[in-house]
């Protein structure tokens, strides 16, 4: 009786275990699973003999129920920050309670949505609904700020004063929401990794938009009927400066409009510098697939030369052990190590160590990172004799690859035998870690091993009357191990093997000790037909689409994107011999996929949101106004993504996107109601000064509570936070000049888009 697997052994911060790795069901939920896991291991816990006890070294649930934590937290971050700010501009506490009724209505609905959709509540899903937090309060901001006006400005009652404002804006309300949601569609139909991110998305934000319009077009009006009433502005105090302020504000920009509108010759100038800026730093934007997150794991493979004993590779692993628990004892949680074992392979020359890191709380500032921890580690520990060895962190999507950083796949082509490769790989490693874009570029695969080489004379063998079948199962039978069947041990099943005894396989001269029956019956030795020699040769041979191919993986340096760390990479294979092909594999097929999707996506938003216009109002000049707009709001998302050293990933992708729309929102307030003024009789100047002076404010207002909403994503820290902070940053920075500039120029292409279609000149108007 024994141990069926000698082959890999475990510890845990240095002492004897035993792992048992959990692997969840496709569709199964992750929280949900870990929480019966340890239900039912608890109950065998309490059956356990003495001195053992159960710990849980690497649990990537952990990462996920924090990670919801914080998005939660954000959530509700951003409610109180947008009701601040709705407060602020409607100074009056029933006023404010209008919007802020629709926030639970709104996301109520958008859960049940969710649910028929059959998608759970995770970190995507709540982030999109951080996002629809000031999406969703614009709609009633608008109806609310209208009436509010038209009680002023009109004296008129709640009631005439709601009537009339839905019937000047409710237009604009559906036209708003159609133009959002069409932004966010196509999203919805992307396939791939990238495409599951995009669709919870997509349906996630246009749920709440519609439900946000329909609450908008339903309640709100109901509300601002039976609770606004005539109140007088406030003339002191805080909100008294600030009403000054804004006053002095409204009549500045009104002049600037005006400005503007004499100098078109020069704004169309400065529009044009602009898009060039803009196009100029989406060039230049590093790419990537998805933001490298702290998970509060770290993974450290090493690696000893080929025929290391399982001795040498203990000792390398309790150096690695003794590091993580005294330098990095403040940052280290626990620490499972795996002998005989490892991502390149399994060999006694081979072992894994998971490192589980304390909670994001007890980790603060840069030096604590995960990554930064890992690099530390792969330069510290890189000085153990005789040892290779990566520190690494887990992908960014569990099941894309091993590790982050490329995956990357050298293969065969034209017949190209396997030592040729090897040359070129190692001729690629040369060259790739001699790149300032790159580091810890490594061959994913373990040392060539020595081997015994039994070497077969098949015409001995026949001249014996031994087939070749025969001596291969003896062989295979007696030095490996053959399984026959199985039995019942005290009430478990067990396994049957047969072996030949240790002392008669231990060296190469035991192979004289064997026989093989002929068929003639007669006993043959193995000295009568073969012989032995030693070779070296891999452990095992990879193959990729066909090919015979050796993995390679690696990561981007500081300051480098793993686009531009890819990039490097193709272009080094590129210079190879002919001989060679390449591949991307993993996560880093991911992100080239991606990457093809992404002008694809926004090429198609913008055209869906020009034919959803120009249905929507019977007219070509509108959706031109309209789209114009598009490029002031991604200047300010290129602009924030520079300044905060972001990549343009999935993430960011997402908040152009959204960029996209909130653009465009703001450039339908007003020219909405400019064609409203037109016909009215207005001219086009006239109508599209009265529409900016107008719709200033709840333009403000409803890019102000939106940045609110979204700024705790920007200044996110621990689990899960690059994600949040390349969302929230991209939003923020296209918001502002968005609004910014959109004010100036909306007005202005308006009138010069709408003289291009009815051929009108200045001096008819």
């Amino acid at each position: 009786m024994g141990s069926e697997d000698y082959t890999a052994s475990a510890n845990l911060n240095g002492h004897p275990a035993a792992g048992i790795a959990v692997m969840m069901a496709p569709g199964a939920n992750a929280l949900d699973t870990a929480t019966r896991v340890k239900d039912k291991i608890a109950e065998y816990q309490r059956q356990m003999p003495q001195g053992y006890d159960i710990a849980y070294p690497k649990d990537s649930t952990e990462f996920i129920k924090i990670s919801v934590e914080d998005v939660i937290q954000t959530l509700f971050e951003a409610i109180a920050l947008v009701v601040c700010v709705m407060y602020l501009f409607l100074q009056n506490f029933r006023a404010t309670l209008i919007p802020a009724v629709a926030v639970p209505v709104v996301l109520l609905g958008t859960f049940g949505v969710l649910a028929l959709f059959g998608y759970s509540i995770n970190t995507l899903t709540l982030f999109a609904m951080v996002l629809a937090i000031g999406l969703l309060v614009d709609d009633a901001i608008v109806v609310v700020e209208n009436v509010e006006r038209i009680m002023r400005d009109e004296g008129l009652s709640a009631r005439e004063a709601t009537e009339k404002s839905m019937g000047e804006i409710s237009g604009a309300l559906i036209a708003i929401a159609l133009v959002l949601s069409a932004v966010f569609l196509p999203m919805a139909f992307f396939g791939g990794s990238t495409g599951v991110i995009y669709r919870q998305f997509s349906i996630t934000i246009i749920s709440a938009m519609m439900l946000s319009v329909v609450v908008a077009l339903t309640l709100t009006p109901a509300l601002c009927g039976a609770l606004l009433s005539h109140s007088k502005p406030h003339t002191t105090g805080f909100f008294g400066a600030f009403n000054r302020l804004w006053g002095r504000t409204e009549q500045g920009y009104q002049h600037r409009v005006i400005g503007g509108l004499r100098r078109s010759a020069t704004m169309m100038g400065a529009f044009a510098l602009i898009c060039a800026v803009m196009a100029l730093a989406m060039w230049k934007l590093p790419g990537s697939f998805l933001p490298a997150e702290d998970q509060g794991e770290i993974m450290v493979q090493y690696t000893l030369p080929a025929g290391a004993t399982a001795v040498r590779t203990a000792e390398v692993r309790r150096q690695v052990t003794d590091w993580f628990l005294t330098k990095e004892k403040a940052n280290t949680s626990a620490i499972f190590t795996v002998d005989g074992f490892s991502f390149s392979g399994s060999g006694q020359n081979a072992g894994m160590a998971f490192v589980s890191l304390k909670n994001w709380s007890q980790r603060k500032g840069e030096a604590n990172t995960a990554q930064a921890i890992a690099l530390r580690a792969t330069k510290e520990l890189g000085s153990i004799r005789d040892a290779s060895l990566f520190a690494m962190t887990p992908p960014s999507v569990d099941g894309l690859g091993q590790s982050n950083g490329f995956t990357f796949e050298l293969m065969a082509s034209g017949g190209t035998d396997r030592d040729s490769l090897m040359k070129m790989r190692s001729q690629l490693l040369a060259a790739a870690n001699q790149s300032p874009q790159l580091q810890s570029v490594r061959a994913n695969d373990l040392p060539q091993m020595p081997q015994l080489q039994v070497d077969i004379d098949n015409n001995k063998a026949v001249a014996l009357g031994l087939s070749l079948s025969d001596v291969t199962a003896t062989l295979s039978s007696a030095w490996g191990g053959t399984y026959v069947n199985d039995f019942i041990d005290r009430g478990r099943v067990k396994k049957v093997y047969i072996q030949g005894d240790s002392d008669s396989r231990a060296v190469p001269a035991d192979l004289g000790k064997w026989f093989v029956r002929g068929s003639d019956d007669a006993m043959t030795p193995f000295s009568a037909f073969a012989t032995t020699r030693w070779q070296y040769g891999p452990e095992s041979l990879v193959r990729y689409n066909g090919s015979a191919a050796f993995e390679i993986q690696g990561e981007n340096a500081a300051g480098s994107s793993s686009g531009a760390a890819m990039d490097k990479m193709e272009a080094l294979a590129n210079s190879l011999p002919a001989g060679t092909t390449w591949a991307w594999s993993g996560m880093s097929l991911q992100e080239k996929l991606a990457s093809g999707q992404a002008m694809s996506l926004y090429a198609i938003s913008i055209l869906v949101v020009f034919l959803c216009l120009a249905a929507l109002y019977e007219s070509w000049s509108v959706p031109f106004s309209v789209i114009m707009v598009i490029p002031l709001g991604l200047l300010g998302a290129a602009l924030a993504a520079w300044l905060r050293d972001l990549n343009n990933d999935v993430y960011f992708q997402v908040a152009l996107l959204t960029t996209i729309g909130l653009s465009s929102k703001n450039a339908i307030l007003i020219v909405e109601f400019a064609e409203s003024a037109v016909d009215e009789g207005y001219s086009l100047s006239r109508a599209a000064i009265r529409a900016a002076q107008t719709r200033l404010r709840p333009i403000v207002m409803t890019s102000l509570a939106f940045i609110a909403g979204v700024l705790p994503l920007a200044v996110a820290t621990g689990a899960g936070a690059n994600s949040r902070v390349a969302i929230g940053s991209g939003i923020i920075g296209g918001t502002l000049t968005a609004t910014l500039l959109a004010v100036f120029f909306v007005p202005l292409f308006f009138v010069l888009v709408k003289r291009f279609f009815t051929r009108q000149r200045p001096s008819q108007e």
